[in-house]
């Protein structure tokens, strides 16, 4: 068919009635449009997955033979057995932040207290997500409940602690800032772009004085801390320093506390001074960890293993996050890297709160045992915070969860989805655009050459 141009003649009509463009034009365009459209449905789906995290620590061996998954853990992935990968935050050279000492060579004199921390952490560290505080804190922050601190003391005042800290004598001066380091990570609100919260930052915290002021921890002091606890009411005795011996008012002073209605929280082993301090050290027990009725806690990796340097100890009843950890300190507000059964002892510590506040009938030793009986099955059975305060435990919980050997946990590392999330999304829309632009080339511009490249005319003859 033939239409009329508007100069009056006439123009061969192709396309639609068979001419020679209808023939050559369909063939190449449904094949470009059938690629396009697929562009465009899979653009989205392919994003998502390339803004994944590569540093995943692999997942315990039991998992796929069906044992319980880490409870609350929303960014975990089941994956293959095998050697654990590394988690940049947890070896601290990613974050690029001052390690935090938990006291002073005693054989070094004149030694300033801990500087302000210049640096301030970019992303989450890995044990806020391992214990899932997101969701924890949906449950509840530990509202109208107490732990005391036995460490080297709390600057009150200090960045993320609001005025939520009482300093019972000279324990509000933290030359150190070990104790001020613990104490975010238990009741602490978090500040900055990261926000980095305590496991109970609605808690109220009593800072105690269990060493000198070079860190160096004291029995007699650590006693009378805790008996300072007991005569405030606290609901939660959480004690960062591990002694060599035992001392009888130390455990004087602990049973009284119990039988106040304390959740006594301790970590199990000191924290060693050096990377070679496990040489030629033999499991031995310490104190106030080893007593009766006190929640022995230790410290672990994000695969779930001790770290290396950590000293050899027997009678841990809990393993927590304790290496690569984020928080405070008493001067500026930067942040530093701690680590040590210190460190885990302060989160089951922050656990134990927000428990005592969801559940206020429950006992001490119902405390203990929920927090043991919701663990993450293992070796050392791991704190599973989000479990603790989510599982309803009946009369056979204590075979809810068998014992397995211990194997790693999956950990999901947002430390490289914080880049390939914005990655991710240049990519879709570069994608999206460049899908466009092809649907208009194999479409439009047969179209328009085909009328001879002039404007487009919807009469017909």
């Amino acid at each position: 068919m033939r239409r009329r141009d508007r100069a009056g003649g006439t123009v061969e009509r192709r396309g639609r009635e068979g001419g020679p463009s209808a023939r050559r034009v369909p063939g190449a365009v449904r094949p470009l449009c059938g690629v396009a459209l697929a562009a465009v449905v899979l653009l989205p789906v392919a994003a998502p997955a390339a803004a994944e995290p590569g540093g995943v620590v692999s997942a315990a061996a039991g998992a796929a033979d069906g044992m319980p998954a880490v409870a609350g853990s929303a960014g975990t992935r089941a994956a293959a057995a095998g050697s654990p990968r590394a988690v940049p935050a947890a070896d601290g050279k990613s974050q690029g932040l001052p390690p935090m000492p938990s006291a002073f060579d005693p054989g070094t004199q004149g030694v300033p207290c801990t500087a302000a921390s210049p640096e301030k952490a970019e992303k989450q560290d890995w044990s806020r997500q391992r214990l899932d505080l997101a969701r924890v804190h949906q449950h509840g922050a530990g509202a109208g409940t107490t732990v005391a601190l036995v460490d080297t003391g709390v600057r009150a005042g200090a960045a993320g602690l609001g005025d939520r800290v009482t300093a019972r004598g000279n324990a509000g001066d933290d030359c150190v800032g070990h104790g001020t380091f613990l104490a975010g990570l238990i009741v602490g609100e978090g500040w900055g772009d990261t926000r980095l919260p305590g496991v109970a930052p609605d808690a109220k915290l009593l800072a105690l004085r269990g060493t000198d002021e070079r860190g160096t921890a004291d029995a007699a002091l650590v006693a009378r801390a805790v008996r300072d606890a007991t005569a405030a009411d606290a609901d939660v005795i959480a004690i960062g320093v591990a002694l060599y011996k035992r001392d009888k008012e130390l455990t004087s002073a602990v049973a009284d506390a119990l039988d106040a209605g304390a959740v006594v929280v301790a970590a199990a082993t000191p924290d060693p001074p050096n990377a070679n301090a496990t040489q030629e050290t033999p499991t031995r027990t310490y104190y106030p960890a080893g007593e009766p009725g006190v929640l022995s806690v230790a410290d672990m990796l994000p695969s779930g293993a001790r770290p290396g340097d950590a000293l050899p100890t027997d009678g841990v009843d809990l393993a927590a996050p304790g290496a690569g950890v984020v928080s405070g300190g008493p001067r500026g507000n930067g942040h530093y890297l701690g680590a040590g059964a210190s460190v885990a002892a302060a989160y089951t510590a922050g656990t134990a709160a927000v428990l005592r506040a969801a559940r206020p009938d429950d006992t001490p030793g119902e405390i203990v045992h929920r927090l043991t009986a919701t663990a993450y099955p293992a070796d050392i059975p791991q704190l599973d915070a989000y479990a603790a305060v989510t599982t309803v435990l009946g009369d056979a919980d204590a075979a809810a969860r068998p014992r397995t050997e211990a194997g790693p946990v999956t950990v999901r590392d947002t430390a490289d989805a914080d880049g390939a999330a914005d990655r991710a999304t240049v990519f879709v829309l570069l994608g999206t655009a460049g899908v466009l632009a092809v649907l208009w080339a194999v479409v439009a511009v047969p179209r328009a050459r085909a009328r001879g490249w002039r404007p487009a005319d919807t009469a017909r003859d």
